[in-house]
């Protein structure tokens, strides 16, 4: 490695020679098809588990409503991280947007929040999953595992299976995705034929002081119901991440985006209408495995609903599978460029980067004990209260992350007019501007809802000690990644 190095906008970037890369490599794998499988992926563990809180502080009407208002959200985020991506197609996502239209401060704030989301989301995804594992597995032979076990369990078989590389994950995430959309596709057959639907079942949740039967805690209920429902979209931004493993990412990301949209949107709904209708929404607002409640209330056998419990387990899987794809792929870009410790990035034989992977699954499980032990202090609920927590956390760090890309694509467009746009949004500067506006105002609710406060504590903590450390070692080593030459040159040329 040369000692040379160059200062450019408060940074040091030091030169590495051709073997520092030479041990970063990813594999182009991925096709439309297979972008839209990790898309939907990555997202669809949110219409099986972690919406339903969204009924406990909105309610039916608080929570469908946070719904729409999100739809119109993230159509602005896609189009625009659509156009970025085009244009920039580097692993990096989302930090390489904040760097190229904020310096590096902006990349790292942005890739930050990032890390936070997916690895946080992944806690959350693992945390549902083991809640569904645990009650098939005690229907069906009455035994139990400790939740710590079957994270560890989770963990493990997850990070292994991305360990097997990009075609394998691919394809793994196109076909869990695909099943998955099976599974709700059936439980909603069997919901509207099964005759136990009811549009009382939507409003059965008594009013607090000044609500109603369709708003029951009021107006601020939607305010509050927002984090929820962003759980039925959550995961489909990482897209971008792929960029260096997609065939034709300028074309393919866009494409996959508005796909998997659509996708979600209808299963969403779905959930969302039937799941509440048939079980009620008093009875799964804290539910730890709604969908299979649904199961259980249709067939009326806990054993049979078990089984169909263990093929909702895919779509919990499915998650899994793509979110920490995602994690690794920030983790693996941040840290390429310097931002991170440089090792985080090394691939293996696979070029996958397993380190990575490992690394931030250590602290999600980590993350996950920590705050079960803090709930289970707190006695009645402390598991429903560590997932809800952990959940919030992902959430928060995405309202960041998403205004970040908003507002990235708001200053690109004016800083880099003529920049080449393989793919152009097709809502313009009114998408970033409705990214921007709901994500802000949806991070102000979670500053002003008390439930909130740990998530908020956590990732404050977080920041100060990786602000701190980027302010006084991390910015004098960075490295000339793709995502920091691409920001450098489109500084020089402005």
């Amino acid at each position: 490695m040369s000692s040379e190095n160059t200062k450019v906008a408060g940074v040091t970037y030091t030169k590495v020679d051709k073997a520092y890369f030479d041990k970063r490599q990813l594999t182009r794998a991925a096709g439309v098809w297979g972008l839209w499988g990790l898309a939907v992926a990555a997202v669809i563990s949110g219409d099986f588990s972690g919406w339903n809180f969204g009924l406990d502080v909105g309610g039916f009407g608080g929570l469908f409503i946070a719904f729409l208002i999100l739809v119109v959200m993230y159509y602005g985020l896609i189009f625009s991280i659509g156009e970025m991506s085009a244009a920039m197609p580097h692993t990096g996502g989302a930090y390489s947007f904040g760097r190229s239209a904020m310096g590096p401060w902006g990349g790292f704030i942005t890739g930050l929040a990032e890390t936070i989301t997916y690895v946080a989301t992944t806690a959350v995804v693992v945390f549902f999953s083991a809640a569904y594992a645990q009650s098939v597995l005690g229907a069906l032979t009455g035994a139990e595992l400790p939740g710590w076990a079957w994270w560890l369990i989770l963990y493990a078989i997850f990070i292994g299976l991305n360990a097997l590389g990009a075609h394998v994950s691919f394809r793994f995430a196109l076909i869990v995705a695909i099943i998955a959309i099976g599974i709700l596709l059936l439980f909603s057959v069997m919901a509207v034929f099964s005759g136990l639907f009811s549009f009382d079942n939507l409003f059965n949740i008594a009013p607090a002081e000044g609500g109603n039967a369709f708003l029951p805690f009021g107006v601020m209920g939607i305010l509050y119901a927002i984090p929820f429902a962003v759980w039925f979209f959550l995961g489909i931004e990482e897209l971008p991440l792929a960029a260096e493993e997609s065939h034709t990412p300028e074309k393919d990301i866009p494409r996959a985006g508005v796909w998997a949209r659509g996708t979600l949107i209808l299963t969403g709904l779905l959930v969302l209408f039937l799941n509440t209708g048939v079980v009620g929404a008093e009875e799964i607002r804290v539910s730890g495995e709604p969908l299979l409640d649904g199961f259980r209330v249709i067939l009326q056998n806990d054993q049979l609903a078990a089984v169909l419990g263990l093929m909702a387990l895919i779509g919990l899987f499915a998650s899994l599978q793509g979110i920490m794809f995602a994690y690794g792929r920030n983790m693996y870009s941040l840290s390429r460029a310097g931002y991170y410790p440089r090792g985080l990035s090394v691939t293996n034989k696979r070029n996958t980067p397993l380190v990575a992977l490992i690394v931030g699954g250590a602290i999600g499980f980590g993350a996950l004990v920590l705050i079960d032990a803090l709930a289970a202090l707190g006695a009645e609920g402390a598991s429903a209260v560590a997932g809800a927590v952990v959940l919030n956390i992902a959430v928060w760090g995405a309202m960041l992350a998403y205004g970040m890309q908003a507002a990235a694509f708001l200053i690109l467009r004016k800083k880099l007019p003529n920049l080449k746009r393989p793919y152009v949004s097709p809502w313009g500067v009114f998408g970033g501007w409705a990214a921007l506006i709901i994500s802000g105002i949806a991070f102000i609710g979670f500053l002003i809802n008390p439930a909130f406060l740990p998530a908020i504590v956590g990732i404050a903590a977080v920041y100060i000690v990786m602000l701190a450390g980027f302010a006084i070692w991390g910015r004098h080593r960075l490295v000339l990644s793709p995502e920091e030459e691409y920001a450098v040159k489109a500084r020089n040329e402005q």
